[in-house]
């Protein structure tokens, strides 16, 4: 890659500091009553309903193990759930719009899900009405579980292909539509300017709507992006196969002695060029709640065969391994969002084992994967010419000690892109994070948007991690 850009020192104007509506273009809100959608291309509008929130503090039910505290001060808001399905798909897609009854700021934002969520209907939702957005989401017909597609990938034993197509893309599309036009209908003029915004999943959906459908944003924050979702859910499950194969299950203890000594050689900020032999470790005596454990040849096995990686990326050294290589010393447990997508997609049976797999029946699995389903959610197309014509932003950051979706395949794209079109800076920009895990946690971003806002309506483009920082 010609340009990765990294940590640098630098500020931001906060997101409370960006211009807002004046006085005279601040819209009057309708009532929150009779809202009439159109319904998109390929969609019908089966039911719309519009109730008045008092705001105040908004609570959320629990979601284990996403926090989903309680919001106070929210301003009182109208709520638009809009149901629509798809002819033949057999579906029935709940898009919801929050639109704030005072101190709309002219912008509209769509958030991305997580996992098997389509879409996020917890806490951001009240902190993005809060900082005056107009705000919208989808389920995308799938249920209400991120761990598992159990409930909705397979229909009489097949591949559900309407709802899988709303998931990969089709809902996400139909989101910005609906959530532009009730906007539009509730405040009597369109949003300034749109955004999405979202990680992991969400980074995702926000990479498929800059490729298939890029006038719906002026800028899309799309974080720790699960793209090349076809590969990565197999390879996910690569450091449970490998333990299971190598009848070997180093303990939490153990994995960790191996992150803190790839640290202590190589250090945080380019985990990605460190080389340090796990072998090195073999015949040290290390005490584990309160016994002494000797690491083994084949625990370094292991480890190496999971740094490096099968058929995709490993995880990069000093990355911890609590996501994807878990084990209870006896059985490992596959990360449990791949594992369904294995079990379903693949096998087209729930009650399959993947604990069971040999290398060379999780190699087929792999090449399975990708040949029967990167043109449906691979998410990877390279050409976003059509995206930088129509204008738009796309700020991207990944973590450099993700636990669960390694930076390199979102590297990996970046090159691809600049292959096709070239410098890309101008519209694109990546920003690797040292130390930083999946979506949340230390060293993570604290106001990625507010920069993408700042790019987006002054053209100031965000420089260095600083940049993405709330100061």
């Amino acid at each position: 890659m010609k340009r990765i850009l990294t940590l640098v020192a630098a500020a931001i104007v906060p997101l409370a500091a960006l211009v807002p509506l004046s006085s005279s273009e601040a819209a009057e809100p309708s009532a929150c009553t009779n809202f009439s959608v159109k319904a998109p291309q390929g969609a019908h509008v089966d039911s719309v309903t519009a109730v008045d929130q008092p705001g105040g503090t908004v609570t959320f039910p629990p979601t284990p193990p996403f926090p989903n505290d309680p919001v106070a001060d929210v301003p009182a808001y109208c709520e638009v759930t809009v149901q629509l399905s798809h002819p033949g798909a057999g579906d029935h897609v709940k898009t919801v719009v929050w639109l704030p009854k005072t101190g709309w700021n002219g912008r509209f934002q769509a958030l991305g899900g997580s996992g098997y969520w389509a879409g996020e209907f917890g806490a951001p939702w009240a902190n993005a009405v809060k900082a005056g957005y107009a705000v919208a989401s989808t389920d995308a017909g799938v249920g209400p579980s991120p761990f598992t597609a159990d409930n909705w990938a397979l229909k009489d034993g097949q591949v559900n292909q309407g709802l899988l197509k709303n998931f990969a893309s089709r809902s996400l599309h139909d989101l910005a539509e609906v959530g532009k036009a009730v906007t539009n209908q509730y405040y009597g003029r369109a949003a300034s300017y749109s955004y999405w915004n979202g990680c992991s999943t969400g980074g995702r959906q926000g990479y498929v709507e800059a490729q298939q459908h890029p006038d719906d944003f002026d800028g899309i924050l799309a974080a720790s992006p699960a793209i090349n979702w076809d590969r990565w859910t197999v390879a996910a499950i690569w450091p449970a196969v490998v333990m299971n194969n190598e009848h070997t299950y180093p303990t939490k203890c153990e994995f960790d002695e191996f992150t803190k000594a790839a640290i202590q050689a190589c250090g945080i900020d380019a985990p990605q060029k460190c080389h340090w032999a796990p072998e090195r470790l073999i015949g040290k005596t290390i005490l584990c709640e309160g016994k002494p454990v000797t690491i083994t040849a084949a625990d370094a096995r292991v480890v190496r065969k999971i740094w490096d990686g099968g058929p995709w990326y490993g995880l990069t050294r000093g990355t911890p391994f609590d996501g994807l290589a878990v084990s209870d010393g006896q059985h490992a447990t596959p990360f449990v969002v791949p594992d369904s997508w294995v079990r379903n997609f693949l096998k087209l049976d729930p009650s399959f084992d993947t604990g069971k797999l040999t290398y060379a029946q999780y190699y087929k699995l792999f090449r399975q994967s990708q040949a029967q389903y990167n043109k449906v959610i691979g998410s990877d197309n390279p050409d976003l010419s059509a995206f930088k014509r129509s204008g738009g932003k796309l700020l991207s950051w990944h973590g450099l000690a993700d636990t669960l979706i390694p930076a390199q395949g979102t590297v990996d794209y970046r090159k691809r892109v600049e292959r096709e079109l070239g410098r890309v800076d101008s519209f694109y920009r990546l920003f690797l994070v040292p130390g930083a895990g999946h979506c949340v946690g230390a060293n993570t971003p604290t106001d990625p948007l507010g920069a993408l806002v700042k790019w987006v309506e002054q053209g100031k483009a965000p420089k260095t991690l600083s940049d993405l920082n709330k100061q």
